[in-house]
């Protein structure tokens, strides 16, 4: 229960500072205890597309979204790749010494994440860094970096005085080591993908009246779905205005199977204010040129409950209807088939030899 608890931490990507900005994050996994799973892996994403993949047990980085004759992106150097993983599977697994006797982690299956993201922004100038540690799912510290500029929290029950050396060995490596590579990857990575960073496609947009019961529970839901890519700009707006954000719900950004993505957000309303004012739903992307309006007309129709008492009453009658017609059958097929022993029977009965009947008499 604890491994699928920390998978849910993969779910927490942080989405790139704008539209025109682009991220790459390192999502790593370290498992200590019995699980069919390798003990050390890590992911590689490129805004939401994930472009390579690396496991302890294979030691090989394999290439994700790209032909299979096309064989290594080559953004990443082998001999890098073999420090940076000897070093982050060593540190793990120092991690774990600290976490099971200083925490006193009694689980008999540990596992422990990092997610590691660098930000290019529209200029082309490096963005923020951030790493942030959990066990177990849960955030336990978490490190930013940006303009030469450190910000450090955790979880741990650490003293600032023990943490003081080691901070500072840490900072100087992320400032002059890890980001720096991180950037340089990541516009490697960019160079070499940029047909499938650059994949448009439109958003299809309903605004749509919700009417619930017959005691007149309203409401309308925005749905924008089967966008690429991620990055969208969903507002409700009643007269003309937008609906502050504390009034409705939804608004989580979830992907769908092709590889797009899909939000809705509901406004919970009377029926006196959905014929008092008028909505609508507008829509900000970047394959859109322009802003995309949605209107609301009101439609004062009959609530879902009778509806679907209607519905299921038509197909109780559609499957009453279909088991008499079976059963009409079933008799008349059964009674062809007497009918048919019946005339049999009496054609051999009639073609019995005069003789038999003679001695049998």
């Amino acid at each position: 229960m604890e491994g699928i608890r920390a998978l849910l931490l993969v779910l927490l990507l942080p989405a790139a500072v704008s539209a025109g900005s682009h991220s790459l994050a390192m999502v790593t996994t370290f498992i200590e205890g019995q699980t069919p799973f390798p003990e050390f892996s890590f992911t590689l994403m490129l805004d939401d597309i994930t472009v390579s993949y690396f496991d302890s047990e294979t030691e090989t980085l394999f290439p994700r979204g790209v032909d299979r004759d096309q064989g290594d992106d080559g953004v990443i150097d082998p001999d890098h790749l073999k420090t940076i993983t000897s070093f982050m599977h060593a540190d793990f697994k120092r991690r774990h010494l600290f976490i099971k006797y200083e925490l006193n982690y009694t689980e008999s299956i540990e596992v422990q994440q990092r997610l590691v993201v660098c930000v290019l922004l529209d200029n082309d100038q490096p963005g923020p860094f951030v790493l942030k540690n959990a066990i177990g799912g849960t955030t336990k510290d978490e490190l930013r970096f940006h303009e030469h500029k450190f910000t450090y929290q955790n979880a741990l029950n650490i003293t600032e005085e023990r943490l003081k050396t080691h901070l500072e060995v840490t900072m100087w490596r992320h400032e002059n080591l890890y980001y720096p590579v991180c950037i340089k990857t990541l516009r490697g990575y960019l160079e070499k993908r940029m047909s499938q960073v650059k994949r448009r496609v439109k958003p299809r947009v309903r605004l749509i009246q919700r009417r619930r019961s017959v005691s007149g529970w309203d409401g309308v839901t925005c749905l924008a779905t089967g966008f690429y890519p991620r990055h969208i700009d969903l507002t409700i707006f009643r007269d003309g205005q937008p609906v502050p954000d504390h009034l409705t719900t939804g608004g989580d950004l979830l992907p769908n199977v092709d590889g797009t993505y899909q939000m809705r957000k509901n406004l919970e309303l009377s029926e006196e204010e959905l014929k008092k004012y008028s909505y609508t739903c507008t829509v900000a992307h970047l394959s859109l040129d322009n802003k995309l309006d949605i209107h609301l007309d009101y439609d004062p129709g009959e609530p879902i409950v009778p509806i679907l008492s209607s519905v299921v009453a038509a197909l109780v009658l559609s499957c009453v209807i279909v088991a008499v017609v079976w059963m009409i059958y079933r008799r008349k097929r059964r009674a062809s088939s007497l009918g048919d022993y019946s005339s049999t029977s009496t054609s051999e009965e009639k073609q019995v030899p005069l003789d038999d009947l003679v001695e049998d008499s």
